[in-house]
């Protein structure tokens, strides 16, 4: 537990209605979603809706949990209600606290917002985060080893084997060229999926159709995430009310994640056929 806590009210009452698994939101999820809060306090700033000043410590305090400053500020179980609202008000409280005097955690970090546009944004750009930065540089990592043993064992001969059984010959590199265009193929899988990750429910408010907040505010918030992360897919939905209410771009990736899976257990269990002698 962190040495002072932050957040308020709201969330310790979340901590008693979910004694449920034990298990936090991950962290990925909570500095995504004050990123997120960070952002937003910035563009409604700029748009004349919060003073400047304000929004400007707001920003410096999301920053602060973006960076990891305050992760043990978050004990909410990550099973709670269905839209995340707990942990968007847990959010609210701890950057409130953050920011000093004078700072609502509803009028003022959470203008223009709701759990249910904000909380689903920051789990797509989570996903869309470690996807782009960390999963796919690690299958060109591999797919290249693979290609650099196919050319090494390009002129080695052996048995090529079905249902186990020596068939006909086949050369370990053209194996091994064969593992590479799996993770190459792995790796399309997942670029697709994440044009679709990427467009995020943002500025829907509670039921897409972006109730309380300025027309501006949505497109706004993303070129500002979108310039300060990088991720060139963060978009508009192609409709709104389909963001707001479907996590199908979530799924979509699961699968790509589990052709993945499979591929790696088949390679894994050639290598170790092709060890055994």
């Amino acid at each position: 537990m962190p040495s002072k806590q932050l957040w308020g009210g709201e969330t310790s009452k979340a901590v008693s209605n979910f004694p449920i698994s034990g298990e936090t939101v991950p962290v990925s999820v909570v500095r995504w979603l004050a990123r997120v809060k960070g952002a937003a306090a910035l563009v409604n700033g700029e748009l004349g809706l919060l003073d400047k000043r304000r929004a400007s410590r707001i920003a410096k305090a999301s920053a602060e949990i973006a960076a990891g400053e305050h992760d043990g500020q978050f004990p909410i179980d990550v099973f709670q209600t269905g839209s995340g609202t707990s942990t968007n008000t847990n959010a609210n409280e701890v950057i409130a606290a953050l920011a000093g005097e004078n700072v609502h955690p509803n009028d003022h970090v959470n203008m223009g917002q709701s759990s249910n546009d904000v909380f689903p944004s920051a789990v797509h750009l989570a996903a869309l985060d470690i996807a782009q930065n960390e999963l796919l540089p690690a299958l060109k990592q591999l797919e290249r080893a693979f290609a650099k043993k196919a050319k090494s064992f390009h002129n080695v001969v052996k048995s090529g084997r079905t249902h186990l059984m020596d068939a006909v010959p086949v050369t370990l590199g053209q194996e091994f060229a064969g593992y590479a265009a799996q993770l190459a193929l792995a790796q399309e899988r997942v670029r697709s999926a994440l044009e679709h990750v990427g467009q995020i429910p943002l500025g829907g408010t509670a039921t897409g159709t972006g109730l309380n907040t300025h027309a501006r505010f949505a497109e706004k918030v993303r070129a500002r995430l979108k310039k300060e992360s990088g991720l060139k897919q963060i978009a508009a939905p192609l409709d709104p009310f389909e963001a707001q209410a479907n996590r199908d771009a979530l799924v979509e990736l699961s699968g790509a994640l589990k052709v993945i899976a499979v591929s790696l257990t088949k390679i894994a269990g050639d290598l170790a056929l092709m060890g055994s002698g």
